[in-house]
């Protein structure tokens, strides 16, 4: 009877064991049934939208990630910027404002409108002879126009043998009128003027 006794627990031990073992392949068997019939109703879905609590999650990070672009984009400002001008000194501000004084006294002096200089020239016109009409002389002569040029007065001179010469004076722009141009313009006149001298010069 002793002997039996441990047999008999032997027994009753492995008969617990295997009823276990069964209960859990049963349970194995359920969940794996279930787990593919979960892929199955899947298989044939969207992915479902984040949730809330995933939304919030997400945004602190990216408000992060800009914060790390503005950090990045301030970062650059300050190496872009240039460092600050040496302050200038007293002597660099004496020479500074010498050369911004003569630099516009230049400008005005080349601004400045140049004087404009004129003379008084009297002219000796002398005919051929006694016989040339002074008066056809002295309007070919009055029709010479050249810029700077202004006829003044005239009058009818006594040279001798009852001939006359034509005595007129002239304003003349001196940078614009040439005495020898005048003369020459005055020589043109062939029919009328043998010679023409200048009888007197003065600046005005």
């Amino acid at each position: 009877l002793q002997l039996c006794q441990p047999l008999k627990a032997v027994v009753s031990t492995q008969s617990t064991g295997e009823a276990e073992n069964a209960h859990l392949f049963n349970v194995t068997n359920i969940l794996a049934k279930r787990l593919a019939e979960l892929e199955k109703s899947l298989d044939g879905q969207t992915p479902a939208a984040p949730t809330k609590a995933a939304a919030a999650v997400t945004a602190p990070a990216a408000k992060k990630v800009e914060e790390s672009d503005d950090d990045d984009f301030k970062f650059s400002d300050d190496e872009d910027e240039k460092p600050a001008a040496p302050k200038e000194t007293e002597m660099q501000k004496m020479k500074r404002l010498a050369a911004e004084k003569k630099a516009e006294a230049d400008k005005k002096a080349k601004d400045k409108k140049k004087p404009v200089l004129k003379s008084n020239v009297i002219l000796d016109v002398k005919p051929w002879d006694d016989e040339t009409d002074m008066k056809e002389l002295e309007k070919a002569v009055r029709g010479i126009e050249m810029e700077g040029l202004v006829w003044g007065s005239s009058k009818l001179v006594e040279i001798g043998f009852g001939i006359k010469k034509l005595q007129i004076s002239t304003c003349i722009v001196d940078d614009l009128v040439g005495l020898y141009d005048l003369e020459d313009n005055v020589s043109a006149l062939e029919d009328f003027v043998q010679s023409v001298d200048i009888a007197s010069h003065n600046k005005i």
